[in-house]
């Protein structure tokens, strides 16, 4: 009984951590995305919305897909090196 406590309590506190962390990248993600709606607007200067909303869609996903590729790479396990055993 005191394991399946101590269990539980260990899973709620991995999920609130997960979604503390998640509100905290929410947060991130609209903040850089009043930024670069503001250096998209100022870089075309005023037009019809939606001209610059999908420059801005085009551009976002660039980056998402460069990010990716990036944060992959960066957690990608190493390759396993076959060993060979001399005699």
């Amino acid at each position: 009984m005191k394991d399946e406590v101590s269990e539980v309590k260990s899973q709620v506190l991995d999920t609130i951590a997960t979604l503390v962390t998640t509100a905290f990248g929410l947060i991130a993600a609209l903040a850089w995305n009043e930024a670069i709606q503001a250096l998209i607007t100022q870089w075309l200067g005023e037009t019809d919305g939606l001209t610059g909303l999908f420059i801005y869609a085009v551009v976002i996903t660039i980056l998402a897909v460069i990010a990716t590729i990036l944060i992959a790479r960066l957690i990608a396990k190493p390759a396993v090196q076959a060993v060979r055993i001399v005699e």
